[in-house]
């Protein structure tokens, strides 16, 4: 088990603040990274994206290609709801 890494955390958050923040703070979302290594990397969806069915579309569409880009070989997690988990990151749009 890999642990989490500020140069994974960095280079994941950067990848989706170039473009994937922008889209789901657009639908009044926002997108947190949790935790990531070369492993996992666990993203949290809050706001309006919290229990929104389409939270798998845009985990399957837009988060998922990011992240393999990065961290091809990184196991996603996404998790949706109101409550942030301790110590996630918050993405923001560049």
């Amino acid at each position: 088990m890999s642990t989490t890494t500020t140069s994974e955390i960095t280079r994941v958050t950067k990848a989706l603040a170039e473009f994937v923040a922008a889209l789901v703070a657009a639908d009044g979302g926002e997108l947190y990274v949790v935790s990531a290594s070369e492993d996992d990397v666990h993203l949290h969806l809050s706001g309006t994206c919290a229990g929104c069915p389409g939270a798998s579309m845009t985990t399957e569409r837009l988060l998922g290609p990011v992240v393999e880009g990065e961290l091809p070989k990184a196991t996603l997690k996404v998790t949706t709801g109101f409550r942030i988990p301790p110590g996630a990151r918050a993405v923001t749009p560049r």
